[in-house]
C-alpha cells in the first residue's frame, strides 16, 4: 500500500507534469491525443479539420484558434465530456448524428462531469448545441450555436440544452435556429443571462428549474419569448421580447416568481399570459403594442402588479374570472395609455380609478359572435350603466392608483435593427409549422 505521504506528494506535483501538447489535424489524431495526455495538459489544436466523436475523460483543455473544426462525421454527439474540469475554447463543432431521443449534441457534459467550461466556440447544425447533462457548475459563455433549418421545427434540437445540472452558467451566448434556444429541464440554481435568441420556438423554456435566475436576454422573432412553465421561485428580469410572435412572458404554473423591468413589444398576441400562476411580483415591465397586454386566467391569486406600463395595446387586460382585483400596491398602480387620466395635486397618480374590462367584455370573451352587437344601442346602455353605477359591475381588475407616466426601456442600437429586420415576419402569411394551441403545454 502506498504510504500517506508519498500519495501526498504526487498529488501536489501532478499539475507540474501538465503540458501544451501540439496537435496535428487528421482522422484519429485527436482521439490518440487525448488517450495519451496527462490530467491537466492543454491540447493546441490548430487550424484544420480534426476528425471525431471523441470522448474527454479526464481534466483536459481543447484550445482551437478560431478556425479549428471538430467534426463528429455524423455518429452521436461530437465531443462527450465524462471527466472533471474539461476546459473547450475557440472551436468550431460540426456533424453530430441525428438521433433527437439520444440527443445528439455538439458538446455534451454528463452526470459526473462537473466544473466544465464552454467558451467562445461555434456550434453549427447539430441537432443539439450544449447538452449540459447531469453536470454541476458547468460555465457556457460566449458561444455562438446555430441550429438546423430543414427539419419542421419540432423535429429540431435544442441550442442548449440544460437537464438536472446545478450551477450551470448560460451567459453572453448568440443562440439562432434550430427548437428553443435554451430548454432547462428538471434543475435548479441555474443562472441564464445576457443570450441573445433569434428564429427559434422559445427563446427560454422552462419546466420544472426553481430557484433560478433569466436575466438580461434577448428575444427577437421567436414563435414565444419566455416561458416559465411548472417552475418556482424564478427572477425574471430586464430580458427583452421583441417580436415575438404569440407571447412575451408566459407564466403556467410559475409560483413566486420575480418578473421585473421587462420589455415586451412588437405585435405579439400577448404581452404576458398568466395561467394558474400564483404570488408573484410582477412590477416595472413595459408592454407595449400587443394584441392583449396581459391575459389572466385559471384561478390565478395573489398576485402583485405595479409600476408596469400597458402602452397601446388592441386590449390591454383580458381576465376570465369573477373575482375582483387590486393591481396596485401601497399607492402605486401601473401606467394604462388608454386611461384619461389627470392629477390635480401632481403627485404623479392620477386622481381616477382605470378598470379595462366590464360586462361586456365577459360576454364578449365567452359569445364572440355578440361583437356583432357592440355598436348596438343595447350595449351602449349597458356599458353606460355601468360607469354610472359601479355597484353593478362584474368583479374584474381595478387599478385604485395609476400612473401618470410610463416606465422606459431602453433598446441598443445593434438589437433595434435586428428587431426592424423581423417586423411584420408573422403577417406574411404560412411561416412555420408551429400550432399556436399547443405552445402552453409543453
Amino acid at each position: 500500500m502506498m504510504k500517506p505521504v508519498l500519495a501526498l506528494l504526487m498529488l501536489l506535483s501532478s499539475p507540474l507534469l501538465a503540458a501544451e501538447v501540439q496537435v496535428m489535424p487528421g482522422e484519429g489524431t485527436l482521439a490518440a491525443a487525448i488517450a495519451g495526455a496527462a490530467p491537466g495538459d492543454v491540447l493546441l489544436l490548430s487550424g484544420g479539420a480534426y476528425l471525431g466523436p471523441v470522448i474527454l475523460d479526464r481534466t483536459l483543455t481543447l484550445q482551437g484558434d478560431g478556425s479549428t473544426v471538430v467534426d463528429g462525421q455524423g455518429k452521436g454527439t461530437v465531443i462527450t465530456v465524462t471527466g472533471d474540469g474539461v476546459v473547450l475554447t475557440g472551436l468550431k463543432v460540426i456533424g453530430s448524428g441525428n438521433d433527437n431521443q439520444a440527443i445528439d449534441s455538439g458538446i455534451k457534459v454528463v452526470k459526473g462531469a462537473d466544473g466544465t467550461r464552454i467558451e467562445g466556440n461555434r456550434l453549427v447544425e447539430n441537432m443539439h448545441g450544449i447538452d449540459v447533462h447531469g453536470g454541476l457548475d458547468t460555465l457556457v459563455l460566449n458561444n455562438v450555436i446555430e441550429g438546423r433549418q430543414n427539419l419542421h421545427m419540432n423535429e429540431r434540437g435544442n441550442g442548449i440544452y440544460v437537464w438536472n445540472s446545478p450551477g450551470t452558467v448560460i451567459e453572453g451566448n448568440n443562440v439562432r435556429w434550430g427548437r428553443d434556444g435554451l430548454f432547462s429541464n428538471a434543475s435548479k440554481k441555474g443562472t441564464y443571462r445576457n443570450n441573445i435568441f433569434r428564429d427559434l420556438r422559445f427563446a427560454v423554456h422552462y419546466m420544472y428549474t426553481h430557484d433560478s435566475e433569466v436575466s438580461g436576454n434577448v428575444s427577437i422573432g421567436n414563435h414565444l419569448g419566455y416561458a416559465i412553465m411548472f417552475s418556482d421561485r424564478v427572477v425574471v428580469k430586464d430580458n427583452l421580447s421583441l417580436g415575438d410572435r404569440e407571447h412575451g412572458v408566459m407564466l403556467n404554473f410559475a409560483n413566486n416568481a420575480d418578473v421585473a423591468g421587462n420589455l415586451v413589444r412588437g405585435g405579439t398576441k400577448k404581452c404576458l399570459f398568466i395561467y394558474n400562476a400564483h404570488k408573484n411580483l410582477i412590477a416595472n415591465n413595459r408592454f407595449e403594442g400587443c394584441g392583449i397586454g396581459i391575459h389572466f386566467t385559471a384561478g390565478s391569486e395573489r398576485n402583485m402588479l405595479t409600476g408596469n406600463a400597458f402602452i397601446g395595446n388592441q386590449e390591454q387586460v383580458k381576465y376570465v374570472g369573477t373575482r375582483f382585483m387590486e393591481w396596485s400596491f401601497e399607492g402605486r398602480g401601473n401606467y394604462w395609455s388608454d386611461h384619461p387620466a389627470f392629477d390635480l395635486n401632481g403627485d404623479g397618480i392620477a386622481d381616477g380609478v382605470y378598470r379595462p374590462n366590464d360586462l361586456m367584455d365577459h360576454i364578449l370573451w365567452s359569445q364572440p359572435s355578440a361583437a356583432l352587437l357592440t355598436g348596438s344601442p343595447a350595449v351602449q346602455l349597458v356599458r353606460w350603466s355601468q360607469s354610472s353605477f359601479p355597484a353593478i359591475l362584474p368583479g374584474g381588475v381595478t387599478d385604485s392608483h395609476p400612473l401618470m407616466q410610463p416606465i422606459t426601456i431602453p433598446v441598443p442600437d445593434d438589437i433595434a435593427l435586428m428587431e426592424a429586420a423581423v417586423a411584420g415576419r408573422w403577417t406574411q402569411g404560412t411561416y412555420d409549422d408551429i400550432d399556436p394551441d399547443d405552445l402552453g403545454t409543453h
